[in-house]
Parts: C-alpha cells; structure tokens; sequence
C-alpha cells in the first residue's frame, strides 16, 4: 500500500508540474488562433513527411536493443522488440520512466527474456545516448556561437539582456525544472542500489551493462546510434517548415532547438509536457520568432507528435495481443 501510495504521488507531482508550467505560459494565451492556424495557416504535408522519421526513430532503436541482447545470450524476435519500444514510449505518457521497464517486461513476458539483463542493456543503451547527445550539445553551440554573436551585434542585446528578460516566474520555472531533473536522477541511483542488493539481479544487469564490449557488428551498432537521433532530429526539424514564422530558420536554429528541447525532457513530465514547451519556445524567441508563433509551434507540434506515439502504443498492443508467447 505504501508503495502504490509514493507511486500516485511521484505520477501526481509529475503532472502537476508539467500542467502547472503549461498553464503559466498559457494563461493569457488565445486558443482560438490555434484553430485557424490548424485549418489555414499550417502547411500538413511537411508533418505528414515528419512521421515516418519519428516511427524509423523508434524501430532502430528496437533493432540496436535486439543487437545488444545478443552478447548476453537472449535472442527476443526482431517483432517483440520493436512493439516493445513503441509500447514503452506510449506507457511513459502516463507514467514517466516507467516505459524502461516495461519493455523490459514485454520481452520477458513473450519472449523468455530474463528482466535483469534487459535492464542492464537499457541502462547501457541510455549512456550511450546520453553521451551523443552531450557530445552534440558540445559541438552545436561551439559552432553556433558566431550566430549567437551576430545576433546580439545586430539587436544590440547580451547575454544580461536576455537573462534580465527573464521574469521571476520563468526563473522560478527553470529552477524548479533543474531541481526536479537532478531529484530524478538521485531518486533512480538510489532505487538501482537497493535493486542490486540482490545478487542475481546485480549479475543480470552488470553482464547487459557490458554487453557493450561484446557486441558482434560494432559499426552497426554506431549506425542504429546515429540513425536514431538523426530520425529524432527530422522527425522535429521537417516541422519547421509547417509553420510560416519558422520556415525561414536554418538547420543550425533546428539542431540547437531540438537539443535543448532533449535536455528538457530529462524532468519527468508525460512526454516532457511543459518543460519542453517552454526551452523550445525560448530558443525560438531567441531565433527571431514571435513569442505567439512560438507558443503555437510548440503547442501543435508537441500534441501531434505525442498522438502519434499514443497510436504506436495501440497498434502495439494491438500486434502483441496475437503474438505467441514463445516457449
């Protein structure tokens, strides 16, 4: 009961945040525009085109985590991994971060897959991502710092200026923000250590942790790496060219955007409802875009790509449902 009890609260206290943040920077907003943008301004076909490149994200990352079960001596079919992944991405949209483990349970359950060593190459799989994305980070704003320059010698802003802007409410939004992302990765520390005081399970998920070093086709593997964040990275640069306001911006705009929108969603909100709005539509506003455009960017963008997960979700459920269990 106490269980269930701290898990209603973290999922309450995470929608709580991510709707709290929406209504802040939506309280003043006209909803109605959103409509007229919907049926005569937005250009559809570049967010039709943006849909295969968000679905390819999640099948490459069901085939790199298939690759990387191999090494441990489970061997889930190439079908059951990927509903996993698009099942996982739909469950976390009620319950952040639950998703990881419950892939991990979707192959045990159909495939004989031991849950320990799933959970060790997840865990692989998320230093690997979080270290490209870093290493990305590092790189984009390195190149783009001659734009940043140009932009404050044209406008005649700073860095003072832009953090002066700032009103104490979206201060206190981005504090909130940072706390809640490292509360999060202490939380998840502390649940791993108590995990492994089991020493079956510590072996299961050491020997998926380095799993790694065994993989048979490493550069496959850099190649379902670099697939998967570049699908992400189309799957939200293509729209842009939805809406009017953006359509101008380059790709360097697009990169810099989609990463700080990536970092934001490490709080854990459905979907990174409420922080991710709200770093994409600043990085927008810095590019030259009208705060009002930014605010129906992200709104639309966000709501549809989250429906198009949601639908992933079901079309797996679906798929698994006449599934075989294998014996």
């Amino acid at each position: 009961m106490k269980k269930l009890s701290n898990n209603i609260f973290k999922v309450g206290i995470s929608l709580l945040l991510g709707g709290a943040i929406l209504y802040w920077m939506y309280r003043d907003f006209d909803f109605k525009s959103v409509e007229h943008v919907l049926l005569h301004e937005m250009n559809w076909t570049w967010m039709l085109l943006s849909f295969p490149f968000g679905i390819l994200a999640q099948m490459f990352r069901g085939w790199r985590w298939k690759q990387t079960l191999e090494p441990v001596g489970e061997h889930p079919r190439t079908g059951v991994s990927i509903n996993s992944i698009f099942l996982s991405y739909a469950v976390s949209l009620v319950i952040p971060r639950v998703g990881e483990f419950a892939r991990c349970g979707v192959l045990k359950r159909y495939d004989g897959v031991s849950f320990s060593k799933a959970l060790g190459t997840v865990v692989t799989e998320r230093a690997i991502d979080s270290l490209l994305v870093l290493l990305i980070t590092f790189l984009t704003f390195i190149c783009q710092i001659k734009v940043f320059n140009t932009f404050f010698a044209e406008t005649g802003t700073s860095i003072d200026g832009i953090f002066h802007r700032f009103t104490p409410t979206g201060w206190l939004v981005t504090i909130i923000c940072g706390l809640v992302a490292l509360a999060s990765i202490y939380l998840l520390i502390r649940k791993l250590s108590i995990y492994n005081k089991v020493k079956s399970t510590f072996n299961g998920i050491w020997q998926g942790v380095i799993s790694l070093k065994n993989v048979r086709n490493v550069p496959l593997f850099i190649f379902y790496t670099l697939a998967i964040w570049g699908s992400y990275f189309l799957h939200f640069y293509l729209t842009f060219f939805c809406f009017e306001g953006t359509s101008h911006l380059g790709m360097a705009c697009a990169m810099v955007t989609f990463i700080v929108g990536s970092i934001a969603v490490v709080v854990p909100t459905p979907n990174g409802a409420g922080p991710w709005h709200f770093a994409v539509k600043t990085m927008l506003i810095l590019y030259g875009v009208a705060e009002t455009e930014a605010l129906n960017f992200v709104l639309i963008v966000h709501t549809v790509q989250t429906l198009l997960v949601a639908l992933l979700g079901v079309y797996s459920w679906m798929a698994l449902s006449f599934t075989k269990t294998r014996q």
